[in-house]
């Protein structure tokens, strides 16, 4: 009698951390451990036959590294694996990510609708670039998301959101906006796509996808990242999707780098171990700093005091998230002058631009992800002067914590 072999898993079917450790190279009985770094602007063709298959679109081809590299390649494979979609594209940036992909989804006379809380980096493109290719951008309330269905047009092509906000952490909604989005199809007659910036989840605590969501765009220097030196951002979802994607990357130039990509490798083999400690950290700090006397309210999705708990317990945590994420936010009493004097009295948290690190970072938006806006324009992000906005690292929370009490002693 034959002894049935057990079954072998798929890499498809291992979870996270092993899909982003391992990626597609599970049962590989040869080769080096740690990918190659493929440094290398140009590839040898094997004779003038490769150049002839370029020629006639076959994508696999290696040509130039502006269109492929084989190292960045083994970073997007592992990225899709791990977001269980088709495709991913590695860029150079986040913000080379996001525009390349809206420029994708959107041309000359088009609109998009967007809920207004944004990384100011995104708001100031919707604001000062888009117009003037004649592509106009509408602001929709993500507490009337019901709205979306009257403001959409024949002109509408995308919805664009992100969830947690930068810096108030506001929750989105993503079921209920896909569905008004849906809904806009109907009206309209004509497909809107729904595309979610998920960088301060990731896709440990949040996927936007199960909710229907047609792109995701991330900024990769941050988690996947992870160790504050690496610059990257991915966008993800069908492969023909990420064709039109491409098409950007190519002709705006906005490729990663082999190097960057090599260090992305390395940050996803500890990605689920440093999210999930920085998840328990941001929590315990977060309601440490509700109970000191010089804060005037502490903004964690995770906390009940958060104005949108529930929603974000149900499209994190009871969608199979691991955590609200680590970006904490404070406001202080005496405003910015306040703000300024406990950033610079830290000792252990850093005064630094930027956030998902290993490190703790602090930054004040005003004077940061939101510098050069008007006070309506900050009121419409639910931005104040006294914000200070705590990128949660993975150091001891005894240590944070005392820095912290320590800093807002000196008001």
């Amino acid at each position: 009698m034959k002894t049935k072999r057990p079954r072998v898993k798929k890499a498809s079917e291992m979870t996270l951390a092993t899909k982003a450790i391992h990626g597609r190279k599970l049962y590989a009985f040869q080769g080096p451990v740690s990918p190659p770094i493929v440094q290398s602007s140009n590839y040898r063709f094997a004779s003038s036959r490769d150049a002839i298959r370029y020629a006639e679109g076959d994508p696999d081809v290696y040509v130039y590294t502006r269109y492929h590299n084989p190292t960045v390649g083994e970073v997007e494979e592992r990225l899709a694996l791990m977001m269980n979609v088709e495709k991913a594209l590695l860029f150079s940036s986040g913000m080379a990510a996001i525009t390349s992909a809206i420029l994708s989804v959107v041309k000359a006379g088009d609109e998009i609708i967007s809920t207004p809380a944004l990384y100011g980096g995104t708001y100031r493109f919707f604001r000062d670039i888009l117009p003037r290719h004649n592509i106009a951008v509408r602001y929709v309330h993500p507490g009337a998301l019901g709205q979306i269905v009257h403001t959409a047009s024949s002109k509408t092509k995308l919805v664009y959101f992100e969830t947690p906000t930068n810096p108030t952490v506001s929750i989105v909604d993503i079921k209920e906006l896909v569905l008004a989005t849906r809904k806009a199809e109907k009206k309209t007659g004509s497909k809107i796509v729904t595309m979610s910036d998920n960088t301060f989840a990731s896709i440990i605590n949040q996927d936007p996808f199960s909710f229907g969501v047609d792109i995701v765009v991330e900024s990769a220097t941050k988690y996947l990242g992870g160790h504050s030196d690496v610059m990257a951002g991915v966008v993800v979802g069908s492969k023909k999707f990420i064709r039109d994607v491409h098409t950007q990357l190519k002709y705006y130039g906005g490729c990663a780098d082999p190097f960057a990509a090599y260090l992305m490798l390395r940050s996803l083999k500890t990605f689920e171990l440093r999210v999930q400690r920085q998840n328990e950290n941001a929590l315990a700090l977060a309601a440490f700093l509700e109970k000191q006397k010089n804060v005037n309210r502490v903004l964690y999705p995770g906390l009940r005091s958060h104005p949108h708990h529930a929603i974000a317990k149900q499209q994190m945590i009871g969608s199979g998230g691991k955590g609200y994420g680590s970006i904490v936010t404070v406001e202080l009493k005496g405003g910015v002058k306040a703000a300024v004097k406990v950033c610079d009295s830290l000792r252990v948290a850093i005064n630094a631009m930027s956030l998902g690190g290993v490190e703790t970072l602090v930054s004040i938006p005003v004077y940061s992800s939101h510098i050069n806006m008007t006070g309506k324009e900050l009121k419409n992000h639910g931005v104040t002067p006294g914000m200070v906005r705590i990128s949660v690292g993975v150091e001891g929370i005894e240590d944070l914590e005392s820095d912290f009490a320590q800093a807002l002693r000196r008001l």
